[in-house]
């Protein structure tokens, strides 16, 4: 699979180095990499799917050997110094990791690791706090059915003593970001399996009343980045409630919108931020 690398923009802050965004299917990936003018695709509208492995977009326009207008092929080969790469990493938590983990780790080989990744792309919205079509930030990122079922209710692996179930990105970062776009700012929820009923939605909320979305990727995506010691950020477009499986109440193509306007207000943040001021 190739995508053609069109005239886009580079982050080039000293402080921060490259950007990793891991979305989990292709249209999440081409609605970010449309925010940097770099990727026109005529139909918007295009069915989720799963996606086998990661490719990356690259909109500085240049290959792993430095030419300029090239095609960017799938798989991990360096880019230019400064830039952003745009992976579709799969659909879950694990296949998440595992994609971004291979991500980082053949930066770090190849003398030019990354300085942030951000887990974006769409999700169910806790109403009435995130509507459908808005954007979220979050400020922790949690592994929600991480854990155990007990006869007194759920217990998280935390508190069965076998890890963490949270990430928690820059405090700075994901308030600059949420002013930027004009976002809330709360927990979102990792899951393996997708709320479709009222009363999993209500059984979520009650357990983390700071959440305002849910979706199946950032907690994988975060669990890669402090293997790593990498700073992560997560980002989610608001397709539908959490609740009951309605396909008549789901707004893919407006969320997608909402993922390239963010994206496109979301940059000249990064560019001025330096994680080594933290």
């Amino acid at each position: 699979m190739e995508l053609q690398a069109g005239e886009g923009r580079v982050i080039a802050a000293a402080g921060l180095g490259r950007v990793l965004v891991a979305t989990a299917v292709s249209v999440e990936r081409d609605a970010v990499a449309r925010a940097f003018g770099a990727l026109s695709l005529e139909s918007d509208e295009t069915a989720l799917g799963v996606v086998g492995r990661a490719h990356p977009f690259r909109p500085s326009g240049t290959t792993a050997h430095g030419g300029s207008g090239a095609t960017a092929h799938g798989g991990s080969g360096a880019t230019a110094h400064g830039g952003i790469d745009v992976i579709a990493a799969g659909v879950g938590p694990a296949l998440a990791a595992a994609s971004t983990a291979s991500a980082l780790t053949a930066a770090v080989l190849q003398g030019d690791p990354y300085g942030l990744v951000v887990s974006a792309g769409i999700g169910g919205g806790f109403q009435p706090e995130a509507s459908v079509g808005s954007l979220v930030v979050a400020d922790e990122i949690v592994a929600a059915d991480l854990g155990a079922e007990t006869d007194d209710g759920f217990v998280s692996v935390t508190e069965l003593g076998f890890g963490t179930v949270r990430h928690h990105p820059p405090e700075d970062l994901v308030r600059l970001v949420g002013n930027a776009v004009g976002a809330r700012t709360g927990a979102v929820l990792t899951v393996s399996t997708v709320t479709g009923t009222a009363a999993r939605a209500r059984a979520l909320r009650e357990r983390h009343p700071t959440a305002l979305a849910e979706a199946m990727e950032g907690f994988g995506v975060a669990e890669a980045a402090a293997a790593h010691g990498v700073p992560v950020l997560e980002v989610r477009a608001i397709s539908n409630p959490v609740g009951p499986r309605d396909r008549a109440a789901w707004r893919i193509p407006d969320a997608l919108a909402a993922l390239t306007e963010g994206f496109g207000k979301i940059v000249p943040v990064l560019e001025g931020w330096n994680r080594h001021d933290q």
